[in-house]
């Protein structure tokens, strides 16, 4: 594809990924950090050496970064690097502003919900940046590493690194209840991150092998109002040919089909299965 037609993603992606450093940025400084809780990532450690030096996070951050980065970008590339370069930036300048007007917890006297909140806003953030093909350096650059040279899956590894930092940071705060808080944490980022990501792209790809196919068709375009399409195929078993129908639809709207194609044929068998990053003028028009 001729990369004029790319163009237009460009300052979407880098404008989305602002934004949600932003909520990055606020979540952790404005209610993560002020209870003392400890995150996973690059981000967790710089916390752990303010904890116990009073180095200001985002120096850490931002300096860590650059000596991963000089290492990755002979391993992974420029292009690999680019919004990674852009995202150390920006954070770093983010979590500066935020570290000069946010001087006291947003939520006070409630460590949970302060730690709770922050995650929400944080992978809220982190899923936006990972939506546009972001990131924020740190561990990612580790893993990303690794998996270059060993087959780890990345979202494992990323978790692994997380655990280990949090279970680290027991020897720095000495307090248990700080791990349980930041597991908690770690727990509602990953959900949230997920969400962002994967929740509101989720559909699901019906195959339906019946013989009263056409009316079923008929059906889900003109009750349904959604669209589907008839394959030729062979029952192996039997040699016979027959008709496969394929519909893709929302997730709220997978009961309705089903309880449709069973009132028409009840011996239709059906298969469903999650789609995720379904795109098309048509798929988003169609109600």
């Amino acid at each position: 594809m001729p990369k004029r037609y790319l163009k237009e993603f460009y300052w979407k992606d880098y404008a989305l990924i602002f934004v949600g450093l932003a909520l990055y940025a606020v979540g952790l400084i404005g209610f993560i950090k002020p209870v003392g809780i400890v995150t996973g990532g690059l981000t967790g450690i710089a916390l752990l050496i303010e904890y116990a030096s009073g180095i200001p996070l985002q120096y850490t951050y931002f300096f860590t970064n650059c000596a991963l980065l000089v290492v990755a970008l002979k391993l992974l590339g420029l292009k690999f690097m680019i919004k990674t370069i852009y995202g150390v930036i920006v954070l770093t300048f983010l979590l500066t502003i935020c570290q000069m007007f946010i001087k006291e917890p947003i939520v006070k006297n409630e460590p949970l919900l302060s730690g709770v909140i922050g995650a929400m806003m944080c992978g809220v953030g982190i899923g936006l940046v990972f939506s546009s093909n972001g990131s924020t350096g740190g561990t990612d650059i580790v893993v990303a590493i690794i998996n270059k040279y060993k087959n780890i899956a990345f979202g494992r590894g990323m978790l692994l690194c997380d655990f280990v930092i949090i279970s680290c940071s027991y020897f720095v705060l000495w307090d248990y209840q700080i791990i349980v808080y930041a597991l908690l944490v770690m727990g509602v980022m990953t959900y949230c991150i997920d969400m962002v990501i994967n929740g509101f792209r989720q559909s699901v790809q019906i195959l339906v092998f019946s013989e009263k196919y056409d009316i079923i068709a008929t059906a889900i375009n003109e009750e349904l109002h959604r669209g589907c399409t008839v394959l030729e195929g062979m029952g192996w078993y039997t040699k016979r040919p027959t008709k496969v129908l394929i519909v893709l639809a929302k997730r709220s709207e997978a009961v309705g089909i089903f309880r449709l194609i069973k009132s028409i044929d009840e011996k239709a068998f059906i298969s469903q299965s999650t789609v995720r990053g379904v795109y098309g003028e048509g798929f988003d028009k169609i109600r």
